[in-house]
Parts: C-alpha cells; structure tokens; sequence
C-alpha cells in the first residue's frame, strides 16, 4: 500500500477561469493550497496556506465545500496518491506570489497541458458545472 498526500486547496473562480499556482522551477500548477499542521482544521490550514502562496487573506465566512478528488501524485511512485479537498471561498488583499517562491496564474480548458494530474480532474468538473471555460 503506497502513500497518500492529503492535501486543502483553494477554488476561485473568475471570467471563465480559476486561480492556480505553481513552484517556481516547475512544470505544472497545481490549485493553491496544501497540507495541515499539526492540529489545524481544514479551514486553519486553508487560511494560513493561503496567506503564505498567495499573500491575500482568506474570509474564513466564505468557506464552503467544493469537492473531494484523488489522483496519483505527479513525479511520484505509482502507489503515491494525493487526495484533495477543495473550498471556494472570497478572499481580501491582492494577490501577489507569496514566500513559497510560487507564481500564479488564470487557467482554463485551454490550458490543460500546463496542469498536474488531480487537476485534469478538478478543471473537468470545474467545466461540467459551467464554472470553468
């Protein structure tokens, strides 16, 4: 049995098109976000995730489930998975690359060779609910 990355991540959404980071020095973007510390909640570990990436300030009333998606982790082994719990939520401040040394972008369906494996699986659902274009 291999391991599984759990992981929180962000979905804004705006003209057709979502809010997406990546490390600089890689290949893909992924939905911004990442993993909890210690005993953090869901909404904890968003809000301060977010604070670092993106260096805007997450609403914590805004807060509401998106979805639950599973995909095998990129530059993984096979057996490495990663499960992802996305939130939309409403956000103060502009954002601007935080201290992850992470860039963001606006994304859509024509960008799909630019994203990681769980997102091919976020950006379909994103677009089958008419969010995403």
């Amino acid at each position: 049995m291999g391991k599984t990355y759990d992981k929180l991540a962000l979905m804004y959404f705006k003209d057709g098109k979502v809010l997406i980071t990546k490390k600089r020095g890689r290949s893909v973007f992924y939905q911004p976000g990442g993993k909890r510390e210690g005993n953090e909640t869901d909404e904890q570990a968003l809000i301060r995730e977010i604070r670092e990436e993106l260096s805007v300030e997450i609403i914590p009333e805004t807060i509401r489930p998106y979805g639950v998606f599973e995909a095998h982790a990129d530059s993984e082994p096979e057996d490495v998975m990663v499960h992802m719990t996305c939130y939309f939520t409403e956000f103060t401040g502009e954002l601007k690359s935080g201290t992850e040394e992470k860039e963001f972008a606006w994304l859509g369906m024509d960008d799909l060779d630019k994203i990681s494996k769980i997102g091919l699986l976020i950006f379909a659902d994103a677009h089958e609910k008419g969010l995403l274009k």
